[in-house]
This record gives structure tokens, sequence and C-alpha cells, in this order.
């Protein structure tokens, strides 16, 4: 079996801070999103794996950060793609890359804790022609929806219905055979101009072909929106094991589950754990956390933050407050003059604010 990991797109719902860098590679948990996919596929055994990037600087950033993948123990080939045209669309274009093997189809900006190695398992023992992994929505018009059997057959699906039909939503991961490959083939633009994958499991479906459905038990997460990242973020947290090999000063205090990286400082200082640390980060005279991750080679003088996402080379300075926000790289964050009650922040890279005071 081979994966094949959807990693282009703009990610318009993550602006400012996706103007910047691409979507996949905003990090959860410490770790880019992308990256939580890719180790998830080596969990379930899978080791060939081909990247859908975009055509551009975006799609270079992803390049540099998988590289040829064997820092995952898995062997990565990057398939370009000039502008996005759907889900189908990409499975066509990567036919050449996945010849007559079954694959994993995993969405890269998708997170399922937990991984999906038992339903590789599933799928490789039983091997219907597709299975997908489902899981229950609140609002079903925002996703595409499938309707089950009671076998777990799937007997129809939606693609973003405009009145609800079910809230068994499809979460990005999708297993197949090679037939697959004429469904994709036999499907038209949809409305949007785009190949739906939907689409192609429903020519299967109305084929007589064997299509299951699962519905993931664990959480499931689309990191589409702000709001998304952040919930994601505490999420995995949660999991958090302490490691403090950074220099913590006495006058500092560590509680609960915190991850000072090598080579971080910790000055007079309290960290309230879920918090992680990267290394070059000095931290002086602030309160971090919960559930705050900073990134390498920041600096937060006299600062408070807590519930938020800090990326590299961040400095952020007199500020106390910050609460909910997720803070690009080399952004610099001060004190201006006037007082205020709170601060929400949401910044692109290499942007400057002044907060006032």
């Amino acid at each position: 079996m081979k994966a094949l990991v959807l990693a282009g797109g703009s990610g318009t719902r993550l602006r400012p801070l996706s103007h910047s860098m691409p979507k996949q590679l905003v990090p959860v948990g410490d770790r880019p999103v992308l990256f939580h996919c890719l180790d998830a596929i080596g969990e379930a055994g899978i080791t060939e794996v081909g990247v859908i990037v975009s055509v551009g600087p975006r799609g270079d950033e992803i390049r540099r950060a998988v590289g040829d993948g064997s820092a995952f123990g898995l062997r990565i080939t990057c398939i370009p793609q000039d502008a996005p045209r759907g889900l189908a669309d990409c499975v066509r274009l990567a036919r050449p890359f996945l010849g007559d093997d079954d694959f994993v189809m995993y969405l890269g900006d998708n997170i399922l804790a937990g991984g999906i190695a038992a339903h590789a398992e599933e799928f490789r023992r039983t091997r219907p022609v597709a299975s997908v992994l489902l899981t229950r929505v609140d609002d079903p018009r925002s996703y595409g929806i499938a309707q089950l059997a009671g076998d777990g057959r799937v007997t129809r699906l939606w693609e973003k219905p405009a009145e609800p039909v079910g809230d068994l939503a499809l979460t990005g991961v999708y297993f197949f055979t090679p037939a697959v490959h004429e469904a994709v083939a036999a499907i038209r633009p949809s409305a949007r101009g785009e190949l739906e994958i939907t689409d192609a499991l429903s020519w299967l479906v109305d084929d007589g072909q064997d299509v299951r459905g699962e519905v993931f038990p664990g959480y499931w997460k689309d990191t589409g929106r702000i709001e998304d990242v952040l919930e994601c973020n505490r999420v995995l947290l949660d999991r958090l094991e302490a490691d403090c090999r950074g220099l913590i000063d006495p006058d500092s205090v560590i509680v609960g589950n915190v991850v000072v990286e090598p080579g971080a400082t910790v000055i007079r200082s309290t960290l309230v754990g879920p918090v992680v640390v990267r290394a070059g980060t000095e931290i002086r005279d602030s309160h971090v956390g919960p559930y705050v991750t900073l990134g390498r080679d920041g600096v937060l003088d006299r600062a408070g933050i807590t519930d938020s996402i800090v990326m590299d080379e961040v400095s952020v300075q007199d500020v106390r407050g910050i609460h909910g926000s997720l803070i690009g790289r080399q952004a610099r964050v001060r004190q201006a003059a006037a007082p205020a009650s709170g601060h929400r922040l949401v910044l692109g890279d290499h942007t400057r604010i002044e907060v006032v005071a």
C-alpha cells in the first residue's frame, strides 16, 4: 500500500498567516500538521508516499520541510500541481506514482489523534474497493456526507448538502484499490469546476461496487480555521510529557507537563503546563501557559501568554494578557502607551504591532 498526501491549496481561512506559509506547516502540538499526517502513515506500515504540492513558493517550502522522507522513515515523492482542481484530480495527477497499488489518500491539513494504523490493517484484511473514515459533525452543510447501510456499506454521498441529510462527514482519509482510477476517469467537474472525490465514490457505489464507511472513534479536526488550530493544539498538548533540559533558574516555577529544550532559558518566570519551549528561546519575568507552544529563538520579556501558538523568532515585550493567539514567524509584539484590558493576536510572518499598554 502507498499513501497520497494532499498538501496543496492556499489556506484562505488561515489568512493572514497563510499568506506567507503553507497551512500544512502551521504547528499544532509542537509539530507541523503535515508531520502528524506523515507520522500516522508511517505508523500504519506504509513507506512509499506521494505528496501533492503547489507549484511555487508554498510547494517549495513543503518540499524543503519533508525532504526525501528519511526523517520520517518514509520515501517521499513530491508531485507538483499547477492549480487546485479537486481531490479526485489529485488522484488523476498521481496515477503514475500510484500505479496499480492500493493506497490511502490523506488530506495534509487534517489531524486524526491516535492515527490510522488499525483502519489500514482492516482495509488490507477485507479489501473493499474503497473505504472512508467518517466522523459525526454538527453542521453537515460544510462537509462531504456519507450514508451507511447497517452492514457498513456506503449507499449514498453528498458534497456539502444544502439540507441536512445525516451527520457522518468524510474526515479526509480514504482507502482505495486501483478501481478508483476508473471512477476518476468517468466523472466530470462539479458545478464549482472541480473533480470531486465524492463523485468518484458515488460512481463506485452506483456501479454496485463495495464501498465501506467506518466511524473514526478518536479525535478528528480539519485545521482550516484559527479556532480549530488552537483546539487541536490543546488536545495534542494534553498528551505531553515533561522534559526540562534547558536552563531554568532557581527563581522560576515549573508546574505540570512542561518541555524546555536544551538551549532554551527560563529566568524569573512561571510556566504552567502543558507548555513547550523550543531551543534558543529566552523567557524572562513572564508567565506562560497553560496550552502554549513557543518556537525557536524567540524572546518573551515581561510577557503573559496562554492558549496560544507562537512560532520561531518571535519577540513579545511588556505585553500580558495574550490569549487564544497564533503568532507567525519573526513577529514583534511590544507595549504601546494607552491602557487595554486584554489582547487577541492573529499575526502573519514578519509583522510588527504595538499593543496599547
